[in-house]
């Protein structure tokens, strides 16, 4: 793998890992409120929102200078 690919895969990562804490964050403040946490929503909230960030990623990243 090139310096490059490298490069781009650890600024997707962080920037996924941080989407996902901040939507898992928001999905347990909002379960909090409705009683009590829903862990599967909580989970699957944040997976799909890593996933999503790993996507968007795809179209380029300012960290990664082209």
């Amino acid at each position: 793998m090139s310096e490059k690919t490298i490069t781009w895969g650890k600024a997707a990562l962080v920037r996924a890992v941080k989407t996902a804490a901040q939507a898992a964050a928001a999905t347990i403040g909002t379960t909090l409120v409705m009683s009590e946490i829903n862990w599967v929503l909580v989970l699957s909230a944040a997976g799909i929102s890593g996933l999503l960030s790993i996507l968007t990623s795809l179209a380029g990243l300012p960290e990664v200078t082209q």
